[in-house]
């Protein structure tokens, strides 16, 4: 007897649905989100069938569950909460959301419809590491950009030459500025030798000279804030400055961390080889299209995953040149992100992304849209090399070859 087994995550506890092959329900159950709860859930699913005979329906393709579910044994069919949403009419007409009927519905789904799912497969170990370090930076950065803002919006309502003395705000150089002189007050004695003595502590690597940068922070809009005011935002200042530079440490020290690893991965060299990837970049890209080469069918399946095709809709009243064409929402967009910016930086290596490119804003297509479109076209190729094991060469990809200096 075949069984299909449903299973609605929650955030503590597991509904879970058990059919056997003409859909009568054999058991239901629900496991708490413990080890205990969890090694329960696969003792009493291993005593219904053989683990690699089991197939389980989820809606979130990764977490602890399922990576449990996975070290187990167990078949894993990740089935998109769309597709369980669409079908909840055909086993209810209220439609509501029931964890016990949706753990139902996926289990129903697999057994009639399973074989349009795919198997999930498990990542190799270097590739979650890889995965883990890239999400934690993205997210560190995510936070530096908006700590970052938030100082030079401060800094802007009273002292609008330190936001702009140096290039990034929250570089090394600008945060031992602020710590010190957090207030125009405190830097009312600063002249050139004494900045000229801090700029050589720290490394300036700028082409203006201490006086030039004095003039700089001289003429800026002078702030009306009073010396309580003044004093109050200099405490503030210096809170986001204390905030900001450990997390700056702390993505340079996973910046290296990537770099290495990407180094040392497989697939790594084969990312890293298109045009102004860069190392960071390449990592972001990896780290999101893993390293199940089966994992996407075909590149306008990997396009779609990452965002940069967009959704078409026809019917009998709306085709052709009348069907709607909108923005792709339901996607990776960590994997987007990463595509984007790679073909975005692409412009400035290579010829052949250049015309693309420029070809997309001469249709009338915003900075954007134009980057997705030259995102889908390396698409293409990045699909050809990932599939085939091989790095990028601009002397083999036709349409590059014609744009060649």
């Amino acid at each position: 007897m075949e069984y299909f087994v449903g299973i609605d995550w929650a955030q503590e506890e597991h509904a879970v649905c058990v059919l056997d092959g003409r859909g009568k329900v054999e058991a239901r159950f629900v496991a708490k989100h413990t080890d205990a709860g969890l090694s329960g859930l696969c003792a009493r699913l291993g005593a219904v069938a053989e683990p690699k005979t089991l197939r389980i329906a989820v809606e979130r393709p990764s977490g602890l569950l399922v990576a449990t579910l996975v070290d187990a044994g167990f078949i894993v069919v990740p089935i998109h909460p769309n597709v369980v949403k669409a079908s909840r009419p055909r086993y209810t007409a209220a439609g509501g959301k029931d964890d016990r009927r949706d753990a139902y519905i996926l289990a129903d789904l697999l057994r009639t419809d399973g074989h349009r799912f795919r198997e999930l497969r498990g990542s190799s170990d270097a590739l979650r590491a890889l995965q883990a370090l890239v999400r934690t930076r993205d997210d560190l950065v995510a936070t530096r950009v908006g700590l970052a803002n938030q100082l030079r919006s401060l800094l802007e309502t009273y002292w609008t030459g330190a936001a702009a003395l140096f290039a990034n705000l929250d570089s090394r150089i600008a945060l031992a500025f602020l710590e010190r002189f957090p207030t125009p007050e405190s830097a009312r004695r600063l002249g050139p030798k004494r900045l000229e003595r801090f700029l050589a502590q720290y490394e300036y690597s700028g082409r203006r000279t201490a006086a030039e940068l004095l003039e700089r922070l001289e003429a800026a809009a002078k702030g009306v804030a009073g010396p309580r005011e003044s004093e109050a935002k200099g405490v503030a200042v210096r809170a986001l400055v204390a905030a900001l530079r450990p997390l700056v440490a702390q993505i340079t020290e996973l910046t290296s961390l990537i770099e290495h690893q990407l180094d040392d991965h497989p697939d790594g060299p084969i990312i890293a080889s298109f045009p102004r990837a860069g190392k960071i970049n390449a990592a972001q890209i990896l780290a999101e299209l893993g390293d199940d080469r089966g994992r996407f069918t075909s590149e306008e399946h990997l396009a779609a995953e990452a965002g940069v095709s967009p959704v078409t809709h026809a019917s009998g009243k709306r085709s052709g040149a009348k069907a709607g064409i909108s923005f792709r929402r339901a996607c990776n967009h960590r994997l987007r992100a990463a595509v984007t910016c790679f073909a975005g930086n692409s412009r400035h290596g290579s010829s052949w992304a250049a015309e693309v490119y420029r070809r997309a804003r001469a249709n009338g297509h915003d900075h954007p849209h134009a980057v997705r479109i030259l995102a889908r076209a390396w698409v293409r190729v990045l699909w050809r090399c990932w599939q085939a094991k091989t790095p990028y060469d601009a002397a083999k990809h036709n349409a590059a070859k014609r744009f060649a200096a």
